[in-house]
Protein backbone atom coordinates (compact mmCIF):
# COMPACT_ATOMS: atom_id res chain seq x y z
CA UNK A 1 0.00 0.00 0.00
CA UNK A 2 1.24 3.35 -0.93
CA UNK A 3 2.38 5.23 2.00
CA UNK A 4 3.25 9.52 1.81
CA UNK A 5 6.52 9.82 3.51
CA UNK A 6 6.47 12.10 6.85
CA UNK A 7 9.83 13.97 7.53
CA UNK A 8 10.77 16.32 10.55
CA UNK A 9 12.44 18.76 8.67
CA UNK A 10 14.58 19.84 11.02
CA UNK A 11 17.21 20.98 8.55
CA UNK A 12 20.88 19.98 9.54
CA UNK A 13 23.09 23.32 9.48
CA UNK A 14 25.57 22.04 6.64
CA UNK A 15 22.39 21.02 5.08
CA UNK A 16 21.19 24.34 4.92
CA UNK A 17 24.58 26.41 4.66
CA UNK A 18 25.25 24.24 1.52
CA UNK A 19 22.08 25.18 -0.23
CA UNK A 20 22.53 28.84 0.55
CA UNK A 21 25.81 28.89 -0.47
CA UNK A 22 25.09 27.52 -3.88
CA UNK A 23 22.36 30.27 -4.35
CA UNK A 24 25.40 33.03 -3.14
CA UNK A 25 27.63 31.54 -5.95
CA UNK A 26 25.47 32.03 -8.52
CA UNK A 27 26.36 31.73 -12.77
CA UNK A 28 29.71 31.74 -11.78
CA UNK A 29 29.75 28.33 -10.41
CA UNK A 30 30.34 25.80 -13.49
CA UNK A 31 28.44 22.37 -13.89
CA UNK A 32 30.78 19.38 -12.84
CA UNK A 33 30.15 16.16 -14.95
CA UNK A 34 31.88 13.17 -13.40
CA UNK A 35 32.78 10.48 -15.77
CA UNK A 36 30.13 9.70 -17.41
CA UNK A 37 28.03 6.43 -15.88
CA UNK A 38 27.46 3.31 -17.27
CA UNK A 39 24.86 4.03 -20.04
CA UNK A 40 21.42 2.62 -18.22
CA UNK A 41 18.10 1.39 -19.37
CA UNK A 42 15.24 3.10 -18.25
CA UNK A 43 14.14 1.90 -15.00
CA UNK A 44 10.81 1.55 -14.12
CA UNK A 45 10.35 1.92 -10.55
CA UNK A 46 6.72 0.38 -9.16
CA UNK A 47 5.21 1.23 -5.73
CA UNK A 48 5.53 -2.38 -4.56
CA UNK A 49 9.33 -2.07 -4.91
CA UNK A 50 9.65 1.88 -3.39
CA UNK A 51 7.40 0.40 -0.30
CA UNK A 52 9.60 -2.61 0.17
CA UNK A 53 12.79 -0.63 0.01
CA UNK A 54 14.03 -2.18 -3.29
CA UNK A 55 16.71 -1.48 -5.82
CA UNK A 56 15.07 -0.95 -9.28
CA UNK A 57 17.71 -2.99 -10.69
CA UNK A 58 15.32 -6.10 -9.49
CA UNK A 59 11.91 -4.61 -10.90
CA UNK A 60 11.00 -5.86 -13.74
CA UNK A 61 12.00 -3.89 -16.15
CA UNK A 62 10.07 -5.01 -19.20
CA UNK A 63 6.64 -2.97 -17.79
CA UNK A 64 5.83 -1.03 -20.33
CA UNK A 65 3.65 1.57 -18.03
CA UNK A 66 0.38 -0.92 -17.48
CA UNK A 67 -2.31 1.67 -16.33
CA UNK A 68 -5.01 -0.07 -13.94
CA UNK A 69 -8.62 1.36 -14.26
CA UNK A 70 -8.43 2.82 -10.59
CA UNK A 71 -6.53 5.73 -9.70
CA UNK A 72 -4.64 7.33 -7.00
CA UNK A 73 -3.66 10.27 -5.27
CA UNK A 74 -0.16 11.88 -5.79
CA UNK A 75 1.33 15.15 -4.32
CA UNK A 76 2.85 17.54 -6.67
CA UNK A 77 4.69 20.28 -5.70
CA UNK A 78 4.01 23.14 -8.51
CA UNK A 79 4.53 26.65 -8.20
CA UNK A 80 1.73 29.08 -7.35
CA UNK A 81 1.53 32.74 -8.85
CA UNK A 82 3.93 33.97 -5.51
CA UNK A 83 7.06 31.47 -7.40
CA UNK A 84 6.21 29.16 -4.39
CA UNK A 85 6.57 25.69 -4.50
CA UNK A 86 3.42 24.10 -3.09
CA UNK A 87 1.58 21.05 -2.76
CA UNK A 88 -1.09 20.12 -4.62
CA UNK A 89 -2.85 16.78 -4.45
CA UNK A 90 -4.42 15.17 -7.84
CA UNK A 91 -5.92 12.33 -8.95
CA UNK A 92 -3.71 9.95 -11.56
CA UNK A 93 -4.17 6.96 -13.22
CA UNK A 94 -3.16 4.24 -11.44
CA UNK A 95 0.79 3.11 -12.90
CA UNK A 96 3.65 1.24 -11.71
CA UNK A 97 5.69 3.51 -12.82
CA UNK A 98 4.93 5.76 -9.69
CA UNK A 99 8.56 7.83 -9.48
CA UNK A 100 8.58 8.21 -13.41
CA UNK A 101 4.82 9.77 -13.81
CA UNK A 102 5.37 11.86 -10.80
CA UNK A 103 7.92 13.70 -12.24
CA UNK A 104 6.28 13.44 -15.86
CA UNK A 105 3.10 15.03 -14.50
CA UNK A 106 5.82 18.08 -13.05
CA UNK A 107 6.87 19.19 -17.24
CA UNK A 108 5.54 22.38 -18.17
CA UNK A 109 3.07 21.25 -21.43
CA UNK A 110 2.97 18.01 -20.12
CA UNK A 111 0.14 15.57 -18.78
CA UNK A 112 -0.38 18.39 -16.03
CA UNK A 113 -1.68 20.90 -17.83
CA UNK A 114 -5.18 20.10 -18.15
CA UNK A 115 -5.85 19.92 -14.04
CA UNK A 116 -3.49 22.56 -13.18
CA UNK A 117 -5.15 24.40 -10.16
CA UNK A 118 -5.93 28.16 -11.18
CA UNK A 119 -2.99 30.20 -10.70
CA UNK A 120 -0.32 27.40 -10.45
CA UNK A 121 2.41 26.21 -12.93
CA UNK A 122 4.10 23.15 -13.70
CA UNK A 123 7.89 23.56 -13.07
CA UNK A 124 10.07 21.00 -15.28
CA UNK A 125 11.17 23.13 -18.75
CA UNK A 126 8.64 21.68 -21.35
CA UNK A 127 10.19 18.78 -23.46
CA UNK A 128 11.81 17.49 -20.43
CA UNK A 129 11.92 13.49 -20.68
CA UNK A 130 13.16 11.27 -18.17
CA UNK A 131 15.75 8.96 -19.06
CA UNK A 132 15.60 6.00 -16.22
CA UNK A 133 15.53 6.35 -12.95
CA UNK A 134 17.22 4.23 -10.21
CA UNK A 135 16.43 3.53 -6.68
CA UNK A 136 18.83 1.87 -4.45
CA UNK A 137 19.38 2.28 -0.46
CA UNK A 138 16.77 5.63 0.02
CA UNK A 139 18.11 7.27 -2.93
CA UNK A 140 17.05 7.75 -6.30
CA UNK A 141 18.88 8.89 -9.25
CA UNK A 142 16.92 10.37 -11.89
CA UNK A 143 18.26 10.65 -15.03
CA UNK A 144 16.80 13.53 -16.83
CA UNK A 145 16.83 14.51 -21.06
CA UNK A 146 18.66 17.63 -22.06
CA UNK A 147 15.91 19.72 -22.18
CA UNK A 148 15.76 19.27 -18.23
CA UNK A 149 18.68 22.41 -18.60
CA UNK A 150 15.92 25.04 -20.29
CA UNK A 151 14.81 27.13 -17.05
CA UNK A 152 15.71 30.55 -15.90
CA UNK A 153 17.88 31.19 -13.05
CA UNK A 154 15.87 32.14 -10.67
CA UNK A 155 13.62 28.73 -10.89
CA UNK A 156 16.49 26.64 -9.64
CA UNK A 157 15.98 26.25 -6.51
CA UNK A 158 12.30 26.00 -6.58
CA UNK A 159 12.98 23.10 -9.58
CA UNK A 160 15.17 21.03 -7.54
CA UNK A 161 12.81 21.04 -4.12
CA UNK A 162 10.01 20.65 -6.44
CA UNK A 163 11.65 17.43 -7.65
CA UNK A 164 12.75 16.17 -3.83
CA UNK A 165 9.46 17.10 -2.09
CA UNK A 166 7.97 15.25 -5.11
CA UNK A 167 9.63 12.08 -5.01
CA UNK A 168 10.23 11.74 -1.11
CA UNK A 169 6.45 11.49 -0.39
CA UNK A 170 7.24 8.09 -1.24
CA UNK A 171 7.99 5.79 1.83
CA UNK A 172 11.60 4.29 1.54
CA UNK A 173 12.65 7.52 -0.97
CA UNK A 174 15.04 9.80 1.23
CA UNK A 175 17.37 11.21 -0.96
CA UNK A 176 17.14 12.33 -4.41
CA UNK A 177 20.30 12.58 -7.09
CA UNK A 178 20.35 14.13 -10.52
CA UNK A 179 21.79 12.83 -13.75
CA UNK A 180 21.84 14.61 -17.61
CA UNK A 181 21.67 12.33 -20.10
CA UNK A 182 23.56 9.88 -18.14
CA UNK A 183 26.16 12.14 -16.17
CA UNK A 184 26.06 12.64 -12.75
CA UNK A 185 25.38 16.32 -11.86
CA UNK A 186 27.15 17.18 -9.31
CA UNK A 187 25.70 20.98 -9.29
CA UNK A 188 22.32 22.53 -11.22
CA UNK A 189 23.29 23.07 -14.59
CA UNK A 190 22.24 26.94 -14.68
CA UNK A 191 22.82 28.32 -11.46
CA UNK A 192 24.96 26.16 -9.98
CA UNK A 193 23.03 25.35 -6.83
CA UNK A 194 25.24 22.27 -5.06
CA UNK A 195 23.46 18.66 -5.25
CA UNK A 196 26.69 16.59 -4.21
CA UNK A 197 24.92 13.34 -2.68
CA UNK A 198 21.60 14.48 -3.22
CA UNK A 199 19.25 17.07 -1.69
CA UNK A 200 16.56 15.61 0.97
CA UNK A 201 13.64 17.20 2.80
CA UNK A 202 16.25 18.41 5.17
CA UNK A 203 17.28 20.77 2.60
CA UNK A 204 14.56 22.98 3.62
CA UNK A 205 11.46 24.28 1.05
CA UNK A 206 10.85 27.95 0.18
CA UNK A 207 13.28 29.71 2.19
CA UNK A 208 12.21 32.84 4.81
CA UNK A 209 15.15 33.66 7.16
CA UNK A 210 12.91 35.71 9.34
CA UNK A 211 15.44 37.87 11.58
CA UNK A 212 17.86 35.16 11.82
CA UNK A 213 20.83 36.20 9.96
CA UNK A 214 23.49 34.04 11.38
CA UNK A 215 23.12 30.37 10.08
CA UNK A 216 24.85 28.81 11.71
CA UNK A 217 23.57 29.47 14.72
CA UNK A 218 20.42 29.06 14.18
CA UNK A 219 17.90 26.01 13.29
CA UNK A 220 15.33 25.33 11.15
CA UNK A 221 11.71 24.52 11.36
CA UNK A 222 8.70 24.65 8.34
CA UNK A 223 6.01 26.20 8.79
CA UNK A 224 2.67 25.88 6.94
CA UNK A 225 1.16 29.69 5.91
CA UNK A 226 -1.80 30.07 3.99
CA UNK A 227 -1.91 31.33 0.55
CA UNK A 228 -4.94 33.04 -1.72
CA UNK A 229 -6.30 32.46 -5.45
CA UNK A 230 -9.68 33.67 -6.03
CA UNK A 231 -11.88 31.80 -3.64
CA UNK A 232 -9.34 29.13 -3.11
CA UNK A 233 -6.92 28.82 0.57
CA UNK A 234 -4.31 26.76 0.42
CA UNK A 235 -1.58 25.96 2.73
CA UNK A 236 2.46 26.90 1.58
CA UNK A 237 5.48 25.46 3.71
CA UNK A 238 8.01 27.66 4.60
CA UNK A 239 11.40 26.86 5.86
CA UNK A 240 12.45 29.53 8.66
CA UNK A 241 15.67 30.03 10.55
CA UNK A 242 14.89 30.49 14.57
CA UNK A 243 17.83 30.71 17.24
CA UNK A 244 19.27 27.38 18.02
CA UNK A 245 19.04 27.86 21.76
CA UNK A 246 15.09 27.95 21.55
CA UNK A 247 14.31 25.21 24.65
CA UNK A 248 11.19 24.17 22.99
CA UNK A 249 10.94 24.11 19.78
CA UNK A 250 7.28 23.62 19.45
CA UNK A 251 6.51 26.88 21.56
CA UNK A 252 9.08 28.43 19.04
CA UNK A 253 6.79 27.39 15.84
CA UNK A 254 3.82 28.53 17.45
CA UNK A 255 5.48 31.77 18.00
CA UNK A 256 6.57 32.58 14.41
CA UNK A 257 3.38 31.12 12.97
CA UNK A 258 1.90 34.23 15.12
CA UNK A 259 4.28 36.37 13.37
CA UNK A 260 3.66 35.09 10.15
CA UNK A 261 4.90 34.94 6.81
CA UNK A 262 7.50 37.66 5.19
CA UNK A 263 5.24 40.38 4.31
CA UNK A 264 6.64 40.45 0.50
CA UNK A 265 5.59 36.65 0.52
CA UNK A 266 1.97 36.93 -0.53
CA UNK A 267 1.06 34.36 2.26
CA UNK A 268 -0.94 35.14 5.44
CA UNK A 269 -1.63 33.66 8.75
CA UNK A 270 -4.97 33.06 10.41
CA UNK A 271 -2.76 33.13 13.97
CA UNK A 272 -3.06 36.64 15.62
CA UNK A 273 -1.09 38.66 17.81
CA UNK A 274 -4.06 38.14 20.73
CA UNK A 275 -3.59 34.39 20.75
CA UNK A 276 -1.07 32.78 23.37
CA UNK A 277 0.35 30.24 24.89
CA UNK A 278 -0.38 29.86 28.61
CA UNK A 279 2.48 27.06 28.96
CA UNK A 280 5.16 25.48 27.63
CA UNK A 281 3.93 22.72 25.27
CA UNK A 282 4.46 19.32 25.97
CA UNK A 283 5.25 15.91 23.87
CA UNK A 284 4.50 12.73 24.72
CA UNK A 285 3.92 9.26 22.84
CA UNK A 286 4.04 11.38 19.25
CA UNK A 287 1.70 13.79 20.50
CA UNK A 288 2.11 17.63 21.45
CA UNK A 289 -0.41 19.33 23.86
CA UNK A 290 -0.87 22.74 23.40
CA UNK A 291 -2.59 25.10 25.94
CA UNK A 292 -3.99 28.56 24.64
CA UNK A 293 -5.56 31.23 25.39
CA UNK A 294 -9.15 32.38 24.50
CA UNK A 295 -7.94 34.40 21.93
CA UNK A 296 -7.78 31.35 20.00
CA UNK A 297 -11.32 31.26 19.40
CA UNK A 298 -12.08 33.53 16.57
CA UNK A 299 -15.41 32.20 15.31
CA UNK A 300 -19.25 31.24 16.46
CA UNK A 301 -19.03 34.14 19.40
CA UNK A 302 -15.96 32.88 20.53
CA UNK A 303 -16.45 29.49 21.18
CA UNK A 304 -14.89 27.71 18.21
CA UNK A 305 -11.76 26.73 16.69
CA UNK A 306 -11.01 28.13 13.27
CA UNK A 307 -10.44 25.46 10.51
CA UNK A 308 -6.96 27.06 8.98
CA UNK A 309 -6.14 27.88 12.77
CA UNK A 310 -6.25 24.14 13.07
CA UNK A 311 -4.55 22.95 9.98
CA UNK A 312 -1.57 25.79 9.93
CA UNK A 313 -0.89 24.17 13.85
CA UNK A 314 -1.00 20.55 12.79
CA UNK A 315 0.79 20.41 9.38
CA UNK A 316 3.45 23.17 10.98
CA UNK A 317 3.95 20.96 14.39
CA UNK A 318 3.59 17.16 12.87
CA UNK A 319 6.87 18.71 10.34
CA UNK A 320 8.77 18.15 13.74
CA UNK A 321 10.62 14.57 14.34
CA UNK A 322 8.66 12.43 15.87
CA UNK A 323 5.24 14.60 16.17
CA UNK A 324 2.18 12.55 14.89
CA UNK A 325 -0.64 14.69 16.30
CA UNK A 326 -1.72 17.21 18.10
CA UNK A 327 -3.70 18.36 21.12
CA UNK A 328 -5.49 21.71 21.93
CA UNK A 329 -6.70 22.57 25.08
CA UNK A 330 -8.32 26.45 25.34
CA UNK A 331 -7.60 27.41 29.30
CA UNK A 332 -7.19 24.09 30.35
CA UNK A 333 -10.31 22.47 28.75
CA UNK A 334 -10.10 19.84 25.81
CA UNK A 335 -13.24 19.66 24.44
CA UNK A 336 -13.91 22.40 21.65
CA UNK A 337 -15.73 22.45 18.82
CA UNK A 338 -14.92 23.23 15.06
CA UNK A 339 -16.73 26.57 13.02
CA UNK A 340 -18.59 23.53 11.46
CA UNK A 341 -20.27 23.31 15.25
CA UNK A 342 -18.63 19.85 15.30
CA UNK A 343 -16.36 18.37 18.14
CA UNK A 344 -13.01 18.06 17.74
CA UNK A 345 -10.89 14.88 18.69
CA UNK A 346 -8.00 15.53 20.22
CA UNK A 347 -5.55 14.60 19.56
CA UNK A 348 -5.84 15.47 15.82
CA UNK A 349 -3.44 13.40 13.30
CA UNK A 350 -1.88 15.09 10.26
CA UNK A 351 -3.64 13.96 7.15
CA UNK A 352 -1.58 12.12 4.31
CA UNK A 353 -1.74 14.90 2.01
CA UNK A 354 -1.99 18.57 1.42
CA UNK A 355 -4.20 20.88 -0.40
CA UNK A 356 -6.87 18.25 -1.48
CA UNK A 357 -9.74 20.26 -0.80
CA UNK A 358 -10.65 18.60 2.57
CA UNK A 359 -8.73 17.95 6.19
Amino acid sequence: MFKIKKSGLLASILAFSTVLTGCAMGGEQAVRQTEKTTPQEVTYVDEEAINQETSTEQVDKGAQGVVAEDTVQRELYLLDKNGLVVPQTVTLPKNVEVAKQALEYLVDGGPITEMLPNGFRAVLPAGTMINGINLKDGTIVVDFSKEFENYNAEDELKILQAITYTLTQFENINKVKIQINGYDQTNMPVNGTPINEGTSRANGINFDNGDVVDVVNSKAVTLYFLGQNGDNTYYVPVTRRINKNENNSYAAAVKELIKGPNAASGLYTELHDDIALLEEPTYKNGVVTLNFNEGILSSLQGTALSQNILNELVFSLTEQQGVESVAIKVKGEEKLINESGKEISAPVSRPKSVNTGSF
